[in-house]
């Protein structure tokens, strides 16, 4: 860990004997503390525009959106990649969350899981991984050896690289190409990153990927057009997308969209018999 590194995310919270903090204390001070997290966010715009574009670029080509990280930072990759397919209709290898520990560690804990600098590029050759995709290592305090190792080898590899981290001057930083720092300072309860780190790098996934998919035609409008179909609530939401694009009525419209599996393809199929 370079000398001159803060690690914040550690230091001690603004608030003491949170045990004797009536209820009501406790909820508004989180809060008060969750209220800075946007502005954070916010001051790393720049960082975070410069990191989609790359993306943006990559899976253009085909190429393939990469996370790693432990526990809650490698969680919340897992969950911005899970959800890529279902919102936005691309395959489910497109975008790849990976947690040290493997899938287990999504529910428990995985014992010096993060502790391995060999073990992430291990797990991402399984992928096999190449210059033609983007690797982004998630880390709230940045120092995480299995981020660090990851991100090390995919440089010497040509492989681009990016992170997410909530301290300034970071290893993880200094080994990624596009670093995005997010600074959130103390946390509530202190050195708990679950929470407002959490929040940020949360915040950070939803701009990244939604920005790239936008990019890359998989919004119109403001409608998530390539959403799958998995419920109920979906093929409602997608019947009155065809109903608003064609003028169809609703029965006619759902029929649409369940021959053809998505409000893009059933618009597309719509128009060109017009």
């Amino acid at each position: 860990m370079p000398a001159k590194m803060e690690r914040t995310t550690e230091k001690d919270s603004h608030y003491n004997n949170l045990e004797q903090m009536p209820v009501l204390d406790i909820l508004k001070n989180i809060n008060k503390e969750d209220q800075t997290v946007a502005d954070a966010v916010k001051m790393a715009i720049p960082q975070i525009e410069k990191l989609v574009i790359a993306v943006t670029e990559k899976m253009r080509n085909n190429g393939r959106l990469f996370y790693i990280g432990a526990g809650t930072s490698g969680r919340l990759g897992v969950v911005d990649a899970s959800e890529c397919p279902p919102t936005f209709g691309v395959p489910f290898d497109r975008v790849v969350g990976i947690i040290a520990g493997g899938d287990s560690a999504i529910r428990k804990a995985v014992e010096f899981a993060e502790d391995d600098m060999e073990q992430a590029w291990k797990d991402l050759s399984a992928f096999r991984i190449s210059e033609k995709d983007v690797l982004v290592g998630i880390a709230a305090s940045g120092t995480t050896p299995y981020v660090i190792g990851g991100l090390h080898t995919a440089n010497k590899k040509n492989i681009i690289t990016g992170c997410i981290v909530c301290n300034v001057g970071s290893p993880v930083a200094a080994e990624a190409k596009y670093p995005v720092e997010v600074i959130t300072g103390p946390e509530f309860v202190t050195g708990s990153t679950r929470m407002k780190a959490g929040t940020a790098q949360k915040l950070v996934l939803n701009m990244l990927t939604t920005t790239v998919m936008i990019q890359l035609g998989r919004i119109k409008g403001n409608k998530m057009v390539d959403m799958q179909l998995t419920n109920n609530k979906l093929v409602d939401r997608g019947t009155r997308m065809v109903m608003n694009y064609t003028g169809l009525i609703e029965q006619d419209a759902e029929d649409l969209l369940l021959k053809y599996g998505s409000v893009r393809k059933a618009v597309e199929v719509y128009m060109q018999a017009k």
